[in-house]
């Protein structure tokens, strides 16, 4: 997979380190250029000229490190430029420098400032863009030293290699970075899509099961209201599955006490126990905390039998707040949660585990045959 234009200019944070690192390159092979010219100068054919090319190069630097600090600059213009500019210095060498030592493997005047072109190109284009910048001022290093030998190969050499690598890197790192921004949008619809089916099934679908099992129960025209009731759950479990994910919503930011919460769920047949002092949470937490509570209410209610009761144990600690249902009901079979996950009963899975699991919480449910119920939600403080 690439990256194209577009998915580039999204990236500005990525690109823009690789940029800075071109900058440092670039000022430190000048200072270096400057260095070997101070050392050689005097045994140069023409080294008042050796100094216009240092001049040359200085202000390219500056003019050139200015203009790719702007990304909308970063176009063909300015990268022909870079590259003719540094060919340019290049050649000049040929009639600066001795000519018999550049035939032998001396420094031209530029050295490795001439990689900069090369680097840029990389970075904009990848290895390949890379590559031909590289193989282009490779032509030039041949010509300033007539010809190709085993002493002047190392120059083009390294300049093709550097054009390889950073256009490589810089690729992988973009590629990568377009991976990971598309993956946390899916996880963000993702969750969306969870939410929206825990709302679902903790409304519309519990009202058409009500339907269906009512109308069995009445008989005569009932009987085909609940069965319709019963075919529109069906369906609307399917598509809560296969529900397409919607941008994500912000979370709220403020602390509210969750014992009011959960004390709307005491009954004849449900008991509360809870701290004397406020149990505080952000508010988010705390509704997803009492509608998980309330879902497992729902299911003691709907399938732990009719006389059975249950209990609510809310417990604060420094780092994390419990909340414990448990009932004295019939138990789970063991692999009756995967099962009903299968079919589309979303009930544990999201109305309990999704909501408590997209808090930064975990739950635990402890059930055996006959023993009743427990399920334990713990969510950080």
């Amino acid at each position: 997979m690439t990256v194209g234009g577009d998915e580039r200019r999204r990236l500005p944070g990525l690109e823009g380190p690789l940029w800075r690192a071109l900058l440092v390159f670039r000022f430190a092979a000048l200072g270096y250029a400057a260095v070997l010219m101070v050392n050689n100068f005097r045994e140069y054919a023409w080294p008042v000229g050796g100094w216009l090319i240092i001049a040359v190069m200085t202000v390219w630097t500056a003019v050139s490190s200015l203009a790719y600090a702007r990304p909308e600059r970063r176009g063909w213009p300015l990268l022909v430029a870079d590259l003719a500019v540094a060919a340019a210095c290049l050649l000049a060498s040929r009639w600066i420098v001795n000519p018999s030592g550049l035939g032998v493997g001396s420094p031209t005047l530029p050295m490795a400032w001439v990689a900069g072109p090369v680097v840029a190109w990389a970075i904009s284009g990848g290895r390949r863009r890379g590559a031909i910048a590289a193989i282009l001022l490779s032509v030039a290093d041949v010509i300033v030293r007539n010809g190709f030998s085993q002493a002047t190969a190392n120059g083009p050499v390294l300049m093709i290699l550097v054009g390889i690598g950073v256009g490589h890197i810089a690729r992988l790192a973009i590629d990568s970075e377009a991976r990971l921004q598309r993956a946390i949008e899916l996880e963000a619809a993702t969750r969306e899509r969870d939410r929206l089916a825990r709302g679902i099934h903790d409304s519309v679908l519990q009202v058409l099961a009500l339907v269906q099992r009512r109308g069995t129960e009445l008989g005569g025209e009932a009987a085909e209201l609940g069965r319709l009731a019963g075919e529109q759950e069906s369906v609307l479990r399917s598509l809560v599955a296969a529900n397409s994910p919607v941008p994500a919503t912000a979370p709220a930011v403020a602390v509210i006490d969750l014992r009011p919460l959960l004390n709307a769920y005491g009954s004849a047949a449900v008991t509360i126990a809870a701290p004397a002092t406020p149990v505080l949470l952000p508010a988010s937490v705390a509704a997803e905390v009492a509608a998980a509570v309330g879902a497992a209410l729902d299911n003691v209610e709907r399938h732990a039998g009719e006389r059975a009761r249950a209990w609510i144990l809310l417990e604060e600690l420094d780092d994390r707040v419990t909340v414990s249902v448990r009932d004295d009901g019939t138990g789970i079979p063991d692999g009756r949660l995967a099962e009903a996950e299968r079919d589309g009963r979303l009930g544990v899975a999201q109305s309990i585990r999704g909501r408590i699991r997209d808090v930064g919480g975990s739950v635990t449910v402890t059930s055996t045959r006959g023993n009743g119920t427990e399920v334990e939600l713990t969510v950080p403080r």
